[in-house]
């Protein structure tokens, strides 16, 4: 099972992203089973000159290869997120949230 993780980014430092994605990846592997891969959709080494819509297209691509799609805390307040859930949605991905991040 390949899971797509979906987290607000905005405004929080590398570190703060990566504290959180570990916490949410442990959440979703406790949810379904240690062997679900985790697709890595954290650009960390993104082009300089990359805005928000590269990002998100970056995201989207990795969406559509997913099983499901776990949502992190605050998603609803991510203009990103909240377009990477109405995506799984529309195209059948099962959408969940993960609390306690």
């Amino acid at each position: 099972m390949k899971i797509f993780i979906s987290q607000p980014m905005k405004g929080k430092s590398n570190e703060e992203i990566k504290t959180q994605r570990e916490l949410l990846i442990a959440k979703a592997k406790e949810q379904f089973g240690e062997d679900a891969e985790i697709i890595d959709s954290f650009f960390e080494d993104a082009p300089v000159e990359a805005r928000p819509l590269w990002y998100l297209g970056k995201s989207l691509e990795l969406l559509s290869t997913a099983d499901v799609a776990v949502l992190a805390p605050d998603w609803e307040k991510a203009r990103g997120c909240r377009i990477e859930m109405t995506c799984a949605i529309e195209y059948g991905i099962p959408v969940t949230e993960v609390y306690g991040s």
